[in-house]
């Protein structure tokens, strides 16, 4: 065996053991150093591995859900669609010129795979045509289509999922200009299609999934120590700056900027406000300190909020109140995913939550996305941070089993070590609903880090 495939082992055997722990819910990760993380080699074979699992056995699948003979991902250089990226092999970093994919659902069940491209992209792609100019390739297309013959062709065109509206209008003229009046009257949105291929996670990305998170809760651990936080000295955003150089050096793009806050005594915060915390400061001893992080690696995106608490001078324990408080930020994440339920709606699941929290006295807000290819993903909108009521279309998408989410929301505990004030205690963690039930990837946070 090479040395190459050899590293490659070695890296896929440690996801595989670490993807398989058993993530007790209150685990405190020590360091980020202690989990695998793959070379850009090994993340390219792995991703392709997990793209052709996708496109062998989720494909087929939901193009028959969704009623679709052929769909068409048509983009240029500088202008990719947004599905563009989840459907090629790696490395792929644009659209060379115009590039075209072909899905052809056959009589079977099996789709066809295809690509129209001056550059062929290969496997797992059959080139239907390759060289030529430009009109070349469009003719290409449109010969291709009428031999087809498909009921009907989704192209990504939507009026309120910006990651099904991939197709421009540039494209979409040329589209026409190629094809007869005929199959012009068969061209239909290919929305359901994009929306479910982007949410839903296949079994072999599950396999990894806990891995990734596992990766952004180590670092906050580590943020969130004495390793980097000095009472008195380190100031709200030089934690930030850690956070972010840290993933810088593990290899591991950030999708937003991370940010740290903190709430004391004294700083305090209307109840009508969505979100308590100030940054920008020193860290005092006192403070309760808040950050929320967003890292995608193995192109799965997660989405992490967690809590700390920095001791007084001679304290050796978080206060009791505060433990409670933090209880209380569990338990309305059990009312939240304790309403996931298959084909309930985003909406659904909101007004079930906050009717959960009412009647046990929680000051909760609900805002939960879905996670995946992207940090937040299409799928079903579960509250807006300015919004706690319906959500117009994407609150009215339903749950789907095999489907992953930010678990994120707040709640507002008043303490009388602040004299009655509220500490906000935001919570956010990666879980996925497997049908029935929802199970956090990585664990979720139910004691506080700890600065002494």
């Amino acid at each position: 065996m090479s040395l190459v495939p050899r590293l490659f082992l070695v890296a896929w055997l440690l996801i595989s053991n670490t993807a398989a722990a058993d993530f007790s819910q209150g685990r405190v990760f020590e360091t980020a150093d202690k989990l695998a993380v793959l070379d850009f080699q090994a993340r390219a074979a792995t991703e392709n591995r997990l793209l052709n699992d996708r496109l062998e056995s989720l494909l087929p699948e939901l193009m028959a859900a969704t009623e679709l003979d052929m769909w068409l991902v048509i983009n240029r250089e500088y202008a990719e669609d947004p599905v563009y990226f989840t459907l090629v092999p790696q490395p792929t970093f644009a659209a060379r010129r115009t590039t075209m994919l072909v899905f052809v659902r056959n009589d079977d069940g099996t789709v066809e795979r295809l690509s129209v491209n001056r550059y062929p992209l290969g496997k797992p792609y059959e080139s239907a045509w390759a060289g030529g100019n430009l009109d070349d390739q469009w003719q290409a297309l449109g010969e291709l289509i009428t031999n087809k013959d498909p009921r009907n062709i989704g192209i990504n065109v939507s009026r309120d999922w910006p990651v099904a509206d991939g197709l421009t209008e540039g494209l979409h003229q040329r589209l026409l200009e190629v094809l007869p009046e005929s199959l012009e009257q068969r061209l239909v949105s290919a929305e359901d299609l994009v929306i479910r291929w982007v949410e839903t996670r296949s079994a072999a990305e599950l396999e990894v999934y806990p891995q990734v998170v596992s990766l952004a809760r180590a670092v906050i651990a580590e943020a969130f120590s004495n390793q980097v936080i000095t009472p008195g000295v380190t100031t709200t955003d030089e934690v930030a700056w850690y956070i972010r150089n840290r993933f810088a050096e593990l290899q591991l793009p950030i999708w937003f900027m991370p940010y740290v806050t903190l709430q004391r005594q004294g700083f305090n915060c209307a109840d009508e406000q969505a979100f308590c915390g100030q940054s920008g400061h020193t860290i005092q001893r006192g403070d309760v300190l808040h950050t929320d992080v967003g890292i995608c690696y193995l192109k799965l995106c997660t989405d992490t909020q967690e809590m700390a608490y920095v001791l007084p001078l001679n304290a050796t324990e978080v206060p009791d109140e505060l433990v409670v408080a933090l209880g209380k930020g569990n338990q309305w994440q059990d009312q939240l995913t304790g309403n996931f339920s298959s084909g309930r709606s985003g909406n659904d699941v909101l007004a079930n939550t906050i009717a959960a929290s009412e009647a046990s006295q929680l000051n909760s807000s609900t805002y939960t996305h879905p996670l995946g290819f992207y940090g937040h993903a299409p799928g079903p909108t579960i509250g807006m941070w300015d919004n706690q009521g319906p959500t117009p279309i994407r609150g009215d998408w339903p749950l789907y089993p095999n489907t992953a989410y930010a678990i994120e929301g707040n709640v507002k505990v008043p303490v009388k070590l602040w004299d009655n004030q509220n500490v906000q205690i935001m919570l956010e963690q990666s879980a996925y609903f497997d049908g029935e039930t929802v199970h956090y990837l990585a664990g979720r946070q139910t004691q506080w880090h700890v600065i002494r």
